[in-house]
């Protein structure tokens, strides 16, 4: 087992994140060490995951002695919204959750985002698990304390940082994933190595991803809890996370949603590369290095949305801070550098990303 630590500096809230096989069945011991008061806990997932993985999980809460409850919604970023957060919310009343009981998300980046916004909220704050099931939650969205809900004008716009009391990543679930979501988390994956790490995208090369999972999880987790602990709040450097990801949620909005994040982050990555590669701010192995790794693992580098239309899309933003966005430019393989720039002047980066 792989234990990091996380100290969030805002609010001095310490919490563990363990990377270990075939630990699901240890969730109850461990959440009763984290709430020796508590008399319930709450297991969010959806309804994909709930047929996987949430009997183990309610059993072990039991043999904990929990009383274990469940709420699932439908699979997919359509569920991440006001209608259903409420919906958790008047759960929680009517299960008479207290601030010692506990809610834990099981399952991918839309169930963490959901639960722990549902968490940050309910009664002002009551602690939450995350236990993620797919590579994207397990290597980025799970860590960290960003929680919430898309509203109709975008992704994510309301929520708060909220931090677990615990993250528990199990590798082993990751063999039941669909190639397309295992995709999705190779790009976020992709992008760790670009904004921070040329040793992970040349491991990435050499090792197949599938065959080195707990090592690749214990690095991407590593490296953003290092960025994280420097910035909670998301006002500096931990904006490097968000490399290509103005064009992405922009791509994830024009779709509806139908392009998923990971595909939709691996354009916005090729989108900014190419444009800092045009404009001499990285030099040309650095787009070399990225589509190489895109091409490898199935994900694709270009869209056929528009300039203009990516660029209206990416003005609901929430990045976006007055007339201003910041974009995290790579500037050579393994290292990525914030940028400032008025919004008017992204079109023109995106149209110079569109470029062969």
């Amino acid at each position: 087992m792989t234990t990091i630590s996380v100290c969030a500096r805002q609010d001095a809230r310490r919490y563990n994140i363990y990377i270990e096989p075939a630990s699901l069945s240890s969730i109850g011991g461990k959440a009763r060490e984290l709430a020796a008061s508590a008399q319930t806990a709450l297991v969010v997932t959806d309804d994909t995951v709930k047929t996987l993985y949430l009997q183990p999980v309610m059993q072990s809460l039991t043999e904990a002695g929990l009383t274990a409850l469940s709420f699932s919604v439908l699979p997919g970023e359509a569920s991440k919204n006001a209608e259903r957060y409420i919906s958790l919310l008047n759960h929680l009343a009517e299960s008479r959750l207290t601030r010692a009981d506990m809610i834990i998300a099981l399952g991918g980046g839309l169930v963490g985002d959901l639960a722990g916004f549902a968490a940050a909220t309910y009664l002002r704050g009551i602690p939450f698990v995350q236990v993620p099931t797919t590579l994207l939650a397990m290597v980025d969205s799970s860590v960290g304390g960003k929680t919430g809900i898309d509203l109709p004008a975008g992704k994510n716009l309301a929520g708060a940082f909220y931090q677990p009391s615990m993250v528990l990543c199990d590798p082993d679930v990751l063999a039941t994933l669909a190639s397309q979501a295992f995709a999705d988390g190779c790009a976020e994956v992709i992008k760790y190595g670009m904004i921070q790490s040329g040793a992970l995208l040349k491991s990435l090369v050499d090792v197949p991803l599938h065959t080195q999972l707990a090592g690749v999880i214990e690095t991407c987790v590593g490296l953003k809890r290092d960025i994280v602990q420097k910035d909670v709040l998301d006002t500096g450097e931990r904006q490097l996370l968000n490399f290509g990801h103005t064009v992405g949620h922009a791509i994830e909005a024009l779709s509806r949603y139908e392009v998923s994040h990971g595909r939709a982050v691996a354009i916005g990555m090729s989108v900014i590369t190419r444009a800092a590669a045009r404009k001499n701010l990285c030099p040309p192995e650095c787009r070399t290095a990225l589509e190489r790794l895109l091409a490898l693992y199935n994900l694709p580098d270009r869209t056929d949305y528009t300039p203009k239309a990516l660029h209206e899309a990416a003005l609901h933003d929430k990045k976006r801070a007055g007339g201003f966005i910041t974009e995290p430019v790579p500037s050579r393989p393994g290292e990525c550098v914030l940028r400032k720039m008025p919004v008017s002047e992204l079109l023109e980066w995106i149209e110079a990303g569109f470029e062969p």
